[in-house]
This record gives C-alpha cells, structure tokens and sequence, in this order.
C-alpha cells in the first residue's frame, strides 16, 4: 500500500502552472443589479444609462431569455473545451437573484449572477479566500459555490472568508465626482472599512499584483497582506484608469517571466521594480468590437484571457491582432468564440477560477 500524500484539493500558486481543476460559473438566474453606487463610476460619465438599457430596460429587470440562452452556449461550450483538455470543471449551484435581501442598515431589491466565480472567490496555494465585495448587490454572491467550498473543505483545503463588510454609507463617498484632466485619480469608495474584489489580484508565487480601483481599497489590500503573512508580499500597481475595476483587463502573467500588460490602464516603463527583469508584453488595441456586443465592458476585455499551462492561453476568437502577438511571443492561443458571454460583464479570465495548478510555491521575482 502507498503511502504517498495525496495532492491538495486546492492549490493554485499562479496564473500559469497547468491547470487540473476549475470552477466554470453559469449564467441562469441572472438579473441586472437594482443597486449600482460602484457600476455608474466604472463606465464614462454620461454613459451609464445608455450602456445599461443595452442589456436591460431597467435596473433590477432580469436578462433577456435569448441573452441568457446564447450566454449558456458560450459558458457551456467553454467547460467543454477545458474538460477535452482532461481539467476537471466544476459549476456552482442556482440561485434566484431576482429576490431581494437586507442589513440593518440598507436594503437591495436584488443581486446579480453566478457567472463569475473569479470576482468572489480568490485561491492562494491551499486556501481558497471568500472577497469582502464592496458592491451592496453582490453581498451573498458567493451562496453559489457554498456546496463546492464545503466539499473543499471537507477534502482538505482552507476555506476563510475575509470579514463580511457592513457596506453602511460610510463607505462610499457621497462627494465623489470623475476626476478632471491632470487631477489625482480616486475612487468613490472611502477606507471605512477593508473591501476588496478578488478579480483584483494577479498571483505570481509569493508576490501578488493589485491596484486600487472602484471596488477595492487600500484597507483591503493591507488586510489580505497580513493574513497572507511574511511569506508573501502584495505589490500595488498604479492605475491611471479612472474607471478601474478588476486586475485582469490590465495586468495579465502569462508565465514565468512574461507579463501582458494594457498599456492605457497601465505605464509599461513605471511597473514596480521586483519586475524588472520580467519581459513585459503591451497588449494590442482590441480587433473591432461593437459597443452592443461589448455592453459595460472596456474596449480592453480582449486581454482577459485564460492560461492553462503557460504556454496555451484561450483567448476570443475574433481578437485576431492579439492573436498574432501571442503567437510571435511564443503562446499558442487557442481561439474560442466568447462574446456572447459580455452581457454578464466579464470574459474568460472572470468565468473562471481555478483551483488546482500542478505546481509549487515559488518566487519568480
């Protein structure tokens, strides 16, 4: 009989070691969030409304049946592509978004979706981290997965969720405006208390990458460092995209090494120095993209992309500029129609999380 350790259920050091297992959300039940205090200062002033009733007539309103469907064939056909690769994919539960929940001090009609276990869920080596979300409408987000994290759990790996934040009014700034040309960026939420996204942070073995942003304050970046401990160090980019949220259409670790990087919501020649000897590839402009098709999403979404051994990257199908410097850099993209996944505002990289990497803890700076 052996005697051989069985490997951890959970364990994901980056964003590059082959990956073995993955969480792929789902798309049913989906409502457009009522509450939207963090969504109007992540588009353009002015833009807000118009690129909602794109979706949907009116906050709070579910998806449309057919964007729902079409959604499904692109999220469903994505797990199928990973489980050909021999990854084991799993799906979070149902959940009825469309009901409406409070604290004691606020009240939402509604949530939002399970199509993004990236934005809630953080893995770090054997635990898997629940993200203290500063949008009031994505509270109990994670309710989805609960069956996944108690299995986990039971198997083994570290389940801790971040301290459930209070999202009184104190946390977003009743003053805040978008900032004029040549003024300090900031961001509407204030440093009441320790928020963060988990779609925030680019793991790379012992160094962590992260910015500031709409949905993430320093409080919470400092609380993750110290729960994270001495053996590692979270490193903080400086954005200069006054709509910022989420790492993964700005920073992106294709392998050891090799950063893509979206040179407008980041100065390629002022990353931190531990990258220094890093090659750092500046993302091509997207291929042409409606705004109807991109929804609330950035002209950059192209760059959020999923790696699964450092050397193949799924990537969408009609980012073909992209495409091609992946392959001059030496990637083999694997193209994969994905658009139809927009409306539910993410794209490879946010669908997903994985949760087991064949790999070891490392320090690659």
């Amino acid at each position: 009989m052996s005697n051989a350790t069985p490997p951890p259920v959970v364990c994901s050091h980056n964003e590059w070691d082959p990956l073995e297992e993955v969480i792929v959300g789902i798309v049913d039940d989906a409502v457009f969030p009522a509450w939207d205090t963090i969504n109007r200062h992540t588009v353009p002033p002015g833009e807000w409304e118009e690129a909602y009733q794109r979706i949907v007539p009116r906050l709070g309103a579910p998806y449309p049946p057919e964007m729902v469907r079409r959604a499904r064939v692109a999220i469903d056909g994505l797990a199928q592509l990973l489980e050909a690769e021999g990854v084991t994919v799993r799906r979070p539960d149902r959940m009825d978004f469309s009901r409406g929940f409070s604290s004691p001090a606020w009240s939402v009609d509604s949530g939002f979706c399970a199509a993004n276990p990236r934005d809630v869920l953080l893995v770090v080596g054997d635990q898997i981290i629940e993200a203290p979300m500063s949008d009031r409408a994505r509270h109990y987000e994670t309710w989805p997965y609960r069956s996944l994290l108690k299995d986990y759990s039971r198997r083994g790996a570290r389940w801790t969720a971040a301290p459930k934040p209070q999202l009184t009014d104190a946390l977003y700034d009743p003053n805040y405006r978008y900032p004029e040309p040549g003024e300090d960026i900031r961001y509407v939420l204030t440093e009441h208390e320790p928020v963060f996204d988990a779609a925030e942070f680019a793991r790379c073995g012992r160094d962590l990458f992260t910015q500031l942003s709409h949905a993430t304050n320093r409080f919470g970046v400092e609380w993750l460092q110290r729960h994270l401990g001495d053996g590692y160090r979270v490193h903080l980019l400086k954005s200069r995209d006054p709509h910022a949220i989420h790492l993964d259409t700005t920073f992106v670790p294709l392998a050891p090494g090799k950063v893509l990087v979206n040179p407008k919501y980041l100065d390629p020649d002022a990353l931190p120095e531990v990258l220094k000897h890093w090659d750092v590839l500046v993302a091509p402009p997207e291929a042409p993209t409606s705004a109807h098709a991109r929804g609330l999403l950035s002209d950059w979404i192209h760059v959020n992309l999923l790696v699964l051994d450092g050397e193949r990257v799924i990537v969408e199908a009609q980012q073909e500029p992209l495409i091609r410097a992946l392959k001059d850099w030496g990637f083999k993209p694997i193209p994969y129609p994905f658009m139809d996944y927009y409306p539910f505002v993410g794209s490879l990289h946010c669908a997903t999380l994985d949760v087991r990497r064949r790999g070891s803890l490392q320090s690659y700076v």
